[in-house]
């Protein structure tokens, strides 16, 4: 049972006086003096019931179980911090910020609207933005993370405490450089069996789709290279390593160097992107002004 001498703010001085070293700079980190500092940590020492520190001259330094403690103890404030935002968060009591996630294939016009249409709504929220593919960005926002995220609605079953707001459909396309531009309309991805592709790697929507396509198709397509981004694959693309499938609303960037050929029928394949966030943070102003930006948006590209 933890006694009165160990607190997650002694932890937390702990953790910076391992990493700077000084208690000098751990004393401007949290604006009080050195000897504060000190007494903190023979507190935290005296708490625990086994030595932390050695004297080596005028010098405090740490032992081994003290930097132990020290490295356990980031993922344990972590931790205590997403507890403590979750707390907030259903309590309604906002923050001025905001965590959004998003593909990177929608950087280039989806994201950068609903961000400007959400701060004419909340002036002073500050918009962070992380880019990652859908399998990473789901994870991140189910352990809190992130509050909100844009992405291609998985296939599965989504968590119950997951709010969607649909935004819009898209679909995969045929993608060739200009100089491999195919003759015919409409593809049929069996008369393709034996060309190279080009794709995103395992956990984007885009690579579940591509994979989803072949299926339908009945083979599997040589893939020669697999890309961490869509920017780098469409450069991939109009630089002829290989064919690819590639969503509608990247068109606009590369037109000019890539011809997005539709995929006869059979083979089409459907992404729905959403604006997703936790059932915990439904109550919060910020997350309700992005919510309904979100429906706006929906609205305008029906």
């Amino acid at each position: 049972m933890l006694n009165d001498e160990v607190s997650l703010r002694k932890l937390e001085i702990l953790c910076s006086f391992v990493r700077t070293g000084s208690l000098v700079k751990t004393a401007e980190e949290f604006q009080l003096s050195s000897v504060s500092i000190h007494k903190a940590l023979h507190s935290l020492e005296t708490g625990i019931g086994c030595p932390l520190f050695v004297k080596e001259g005028r010098q405090l330094k740490p032992l081994h179980a003290a930097l132990y403690l020290a490295e356990a103890s980031v993922d344990l404030l972590d931790d205590v911090e997403r507890v403590l935002k979750k707390t907030r968060a259903k309590a309604g009591v906002e923050s001025g910020q905001i965590r959004l996630g998003s593909m990177y294939s929608l950087t280039a016009n989806i994201i950068p609207r609903l961000i400007m249409g959400t701060k004419i709504r909340r002036p002073d929220l500050d918009i962070d933005l992380y880019l990652g593919s859908n399998e990473d960005l789901m994870k991140k926002l189910s352990e809190g993370q992130i509050d909100a995220v844009v992405i291609a609605t998985p296939s599965g079953k989504l968590p119950e405490d997951i709010q969607v707001v649909p935004l819009f459909e898209d679909q995969l396309f045929f993608a060739s450089s200009k100089s491999s531009k195919p003759l015919s309309g409409a593809i049929d991805l069996l008369d393709y069996r034996d060309e190279k592709f080009v794709t995103l790697q395992d956990g984007f929507a885009t690579t579940s789709g591509f994979d989803d396509a072949f299926a339908l198709a009945g083979f599997k397509p040589n893939v020669v290279m697999k890309v961490g981004d869509i920017f780098s694959l469409m450069n991939m693309v109009s630089g002829d390593m290989g064919r690819s499938l590639l969503p509608g609303r990247v068109r606009s960037l590369m037109g000019d160097a890539i011809d997005f050929i539709p995929l006869v029928p059979k083979y089409q394949v459907v992404q729905r992107i959403a604006l997703m966030y936790l059932q915990a943070n439904e109550s919060n102003p910020n997350i309700l002004a992005l919510a309904a930006e979100g429906r706006m948006l929906h609205r305008n590209n029906k």
